[in-house]
């Protein structure tokens, strides 16, 4: 990829200096030196993972303060996370011989917060002013909602939430939004009205943290020129994660708008981040930024941290080859001292199942021959759905876990709500799992009539269920519909598989519906279709069978007896021995505080973090990269920087996972690998499994012939022929068939690897195709169907273009 800044001769002025041998500067490369030490002036620093930027910030600031070029008073120091802030100040204060509290290092929202209480009255806010958290603004939202009037069904509180959030992000205030149809119009008037709530009630909320204070510096031209003036020195972390009003901000304290044109005012603004690791666009942030700097602040050329302190060569040199496929880069290749090190490995398995079992032999492999601490092996993922599979395998072999930036499957509150609906078919009397799910999703029962019903209870000396009738009014109507709700869900999961049952509490509970007008819904969405495959690989691999069934509450004499219950001669439906794993599953093995245990994690967790050895699995397509991506060049480029952050978490050993087969809203579907696959230097990877050649110029074993297998390399270290744990019984890959078109009753010809639609099932894509004539079929992956053989006589298959 060709440099933008290649050509640039960078003209800066001359710096103090301290000597080379002084404690600040020893121990730095090249690349940080000319950083730490940079003139006054403007600049851009591409900082590489696992390059120092940390210590290159922390450093400048020691280095401005020692040569006397700024006091702690005129430097602005912005870091995305208290955490970053709290480790900086900590640096510095044994750095240097001086007081640091009182320096402006802080979070966005922190700075402002503390810009906005020095003046408060020009902000228009009252000395006394809160800060509502998101619970808080969300209860804020509701009754703005219940003085209109209007039913939340109508307008979901978070979607609503979510729009106030976004706007406010966007530097714009209910007067600058235009209304392009009736529901916009609508959420323009309730942001207008909980504006005028919170000025009223003296608060405000994150969003508006940023917003006023931006604000303030825009309207009030002396406040901005004293901190022009103060703050000669900003620095700000991290600035690939910044959104555009955190920019338009930054660029209020560093110069003017004059004519509709910015212009800089001569602070010295150090910008660090790194495009290739700009991930978090679904928030807010801008990559774009990045350029804009560039152009706005005269940037003649980044300086470029490319060495990196963290990973073995093969990982770098993977990482590099793959991110350079992005067009929209300003360019940098990180390089290590380390040596090459281990290649890559990449394996195929059968299943998502037989993956997790892989990875658990790996995962014994590492802690029992190679001395891997447990803490300092990860596991990422890109969707949070897909640990359900790799804790059950932890689960089942007893190897503690500990769940990074979240919550195990079963203990996620989604999750949690759907439980309790399964359990209330199963015990109407059980109360914990009423109270959980009687007002969720919001069903108009209150509070007040909640403590009714509690009341009623136990003067009744019954359960919360059989209570529902003795409550009145419009609560106790509402309660009454709930029950009759939960019978009616009752009797139509007896005589239905698991799968099936799940499926429908799911739908006619509301829990789907009510998901997906949430701004982060679709990932809690995938989570309850997550349920569903864990109930199917339950019921099969406890010896229940696929379509086991539930039975009615009478009748339990059939019920499939479980391996403890043999002894007491107890039975168990499948729904309740499912609900019996679900809770054990639950309730052990996360790692204690304080225990070595296996990280897992979604990638973009994982970003900041390092371990020694690292797998990344589901590397499916539609999977990583996720589909939700693939409609814009924009996306899969995200995805891109997302595989590469996930890349380099790995410091020694980096192992690549995919499987032919993965559950999904409780159907098997069939996948192809990752194009991110294709996109490895194949010189830094090793494959502990067969692999198909592909075709395509540039791809799997392009010098091979079509449809030859390349020979798996079945040792770990390269060296051994041992084939690998967990391959036992793996199947070679065939061939490619080259089986030829057959002819659908719409009169196509259908191909394999041809995308076609089916008017029942939607659209789909051919697997491959057997027989010729009226005998032909057609196995065909429908996205939201699952897999399905037709018979093409029959099936009135279109091609898609």
């Amino acid at each position: 990829m060709t440099d933008p800044f290649a050509d640039a001769a960078a003209q800066r002025p001359a710096a103090p200096t301290l000597p080379a041998d002084h404690p600040l500067l020893r121990g730095l490369n090249p690349e940080q030196l000319a950083a730490v030490t940079l003139p006054p002036v403007p600049a851009l620093v591409l900082a590489g993972a696992g390059s120092g930027k940390t210590r290159v910030l922390t450093t400048r600031i020691a280095w401005l303060l020692a040569t006397g070029q700024a006091s702690p008073g005129g430097i602005l120091a912005v870091t995305f996370t208290n955490k970053a802030a709290k480790e900086m100040l900590a640096r510095l204060s044994a750095m240097l011989p001086l007081n640091v509290r009182g320096m402006w290092i802080g979070t966005f929202h922190g700075l402002c917060h503390r810009l906005l209480r020095a003046h408060h009255q020009s902000a228009g806010l009252p000395a006394t002013f809160q800060i509502l958290d998101t619970q808080d603004q969300l209860g804020a939202i509701k009754r703005v909602l219940k003085e209109r009037r209007i039913d939340e069904d109508r307008v979901k509180p978070k979607e609503l939430q979510w729009f106030i959030a976004g706007a406010k992000e966007d530097g714009l205030r209910p007067h600058d939004l235009s209304a392009r149809d009736e529901d916009t119009r609508l959420k323009i008037e309730l942001y207008r009205d909980y504006e005028a709530q919170c000025q009223r009630e003296g608060v405000v909320d994150f969003g508006e943290l940023m917003l006023r204070a931006y604000e303030l510096l825009r309207d009030h031209e002396p406040l901005r020129v004293h901190y022009q003036r103060r703050f000669r020195h900003l620095l700000i972390d991290e600035f690939q994660d910044t959104n555009r009003l955190q920019y338009a901000w930054i660029k209020q304290l560093a110069g003017d708008d004059v004519g509709g044109r910015f212009v800089p005012c001569g602070n010295a603004v150090m910008a660090v981040g790194d495009d290739d690791q700009s991930i978090y666009a679904f928030r807010g942030a801008r990559v774009g930024n990045m350029s804009d700097f560039v152009r706005e602040f005269g940037i003649a050329a980044p300086i470029k941290l490319e060495e990196n302190y963290r990973s073995v060569g093969h990982i770098l040199h993977a990482a590099n080859h793959l991110i350079d496929h992005n067009r929209q880069r300003l360019g940098k290749q990180l390089r290590t001292a380390q040596g090459q090190g281990d290649p890559l490995r990449v394996v195929e398995l059968p299943s998502d199942f037989e993956e997790a079992q892989w990875v658990i032999d790996e995962i014994r492999h590492l802690m029992r021959e190679d001395g891997v601490p447990a803490h300092e092996i990860a596991l990422l993922y890109r969707s949070n759905a897909q640990s359900r599979a790799l804790e059950g395998a932890l689960f089942n072999a007893g190897i503690p876990y500990r769940v990074y930036g979240g919550l195990r499957f079963f203990e996620r509150a989604e999750v949690k709500h759907a439980l309790a609906y399964l359990r209330l078919l199963e015990n109407p009397h059980d109360d914990t799992s009423f109270l959980r799910v009687v007002n969720f999703p919001p069903r108009g029962i209150g509070a007040r009539t909640i403590e009714q019903l509690q009341q009623a209870a136990r003067e009744a000396g019954c359960s919360l269920h059989d209570a529902a009738t003795a409550v009145g009014g419009k609560g106790g109507a509402h309660l009454v519909a709930f029950v009759a709700k939960l019978d009616v869900m009752r009797e139509r999961s007896a005589g239905r598989p698991l799968r099936e049952i799940i499926e429908g509490v799911l739908a006619d509970s509301g829990l789907i519906d009510h998901y997906r007008g949430e701004r982060e819904g679709a990932e809690r969405i995938e989570n309850l279709q997550e349920l569903v495959n864990a109930a199917e690989s339950f019921v099969t691999q406890e010896g229940f069978g696929r379509e086991a069934v539930a039975l009615p509450l009478d009748e339990t004499a059939a019920a499939t007896v479980d391996a403890d219950a043999a002894e007491t001669g107890e039975t168990l439906s499948p729904l309740a021995a499912f609900l019996t794993h679900a809770a054990l599953e639950a309730g052990e093995h996360q790692a204690q505080a304080g225990q070595a245990a296996v990280q897992l994690m979604t990638v973009h967790a994982a970003k900041g973090l390092e371990f020694d050895a690292v797998f990344i699995t589901g590397l499916e397509e539609g999977l990583f990269p996720h589909d939700n991506s693939l409609s814009s060049p924009d996306g899969l480029e995200e995805e891109r920087r997302l595989m590469y952050v996930a890349i380099t978490r790995a410091r020694r050993r980096l192992y690549l996972t995919h499987a032919q087969t993965r559950m999904l809203h409780g159907q098997t579907r069939y996948h192809i690998p990752s194009r991110f696959l294709d996109e490895l230097p194949q010189e830094s990877v090793q494959w502990l499994s067969p692999r198909r050649a592909r075709a395509a110029a540039g791809g799997w074993g392009a010098a091979a012939a079509p449809g030859a297998l390349v020979q798996p390399a079945w040792g770990r270290s390269g060296l051994g022929d041992e084939r690998p744990a967990g391959l036992a019984g793996i199947p070679a890959a065939a061939p490619p068939s080259s089986s030829p078109p057959a002819v659908s009753a719409s009169g196509a010809e259908i191909r394999k690897g041809m995308t076609v639609f089916h008017t029942k099932f939607g659209e789909g894509r051919v697997l491959a195709i057997e027989g010729q004539g009226a005998d032909a079929r057609a196995q065909v992956d429908f996205r939201r169907h699952g897999t399905k053989w037709l018979a093409l006589a029959v099936a009135k298959l279109t091609p898609v273009a």
